[in-house]
């Protein structure tokens, strides 16, 4: 501390911040987000080279570095690869999600990556990896991730 600021007590003042802000999709995900939102459709991207399919869809492979510009359908049923439960409720959780949420990372078929997303109308105790799960679409869509509700069990 310089000699000028010696014997001043620091002044801290308890705040929060709220910025909102909003950003540009770009290209892939805008795509991806209308067919979900008009189309109720998941789709991906394939490499042309290595032939890997990105669900999430990516813009550029990130092994072969080729940009991706094949498009494909993807089914709405996959695989459970991990979970994990939050039993309280915390800042990343919308308030209309009921505690305990599942967080589940969902390889769909079709795909060769998986996607992180909710899963419903199971109980934590009940939910195992390697379950097949369905996607759920929400009724009212807006171009977001949320369009899926949420995957519950394949029944």
């Amino acid at each position: 501390m310089s000699d000028q600021f010696k014997g001043i007590e620091p002044m801290v003042y308890q705040s929060k911040i709220n910025v909102p802000y909003s950003w540009w999709a770009g290209d892939t995900a805008t795509r991806f987000f209308v067919a979900l939102r008009d189309e109720k459709r998941i789709t991906a991207t394939q490499c042309g080279a290595c032939r890997k399919v990105f669900l999430p869809p990516r813009k550029v492979c990130p092994s072969c570095f080729t940009e991706n510009t094949n498009w494909v359908n993807i089914s709405d049923e996959g695989t459970l690869i991990s979970f994990s439960v939050a039993r309280r409720q915390l800042a990343a959780i919308p308030h209309d999600r009921k505690i305990p949420v599942i967080w589940g990372l969902i390889k769909l078929d079709g795909a060769d990556t998986a996607m992180l997303h909710y899963l419903d109308e199971v109980k934590p105790e009940e939910v195992v990896i390697g379950m097949r799960v369905k996607a759920v679409f929400s009724e009212t869509r807006k171009g977001n991730i949320r369009d899926i509700s949420h995957f519950q069990p394949v029944k």
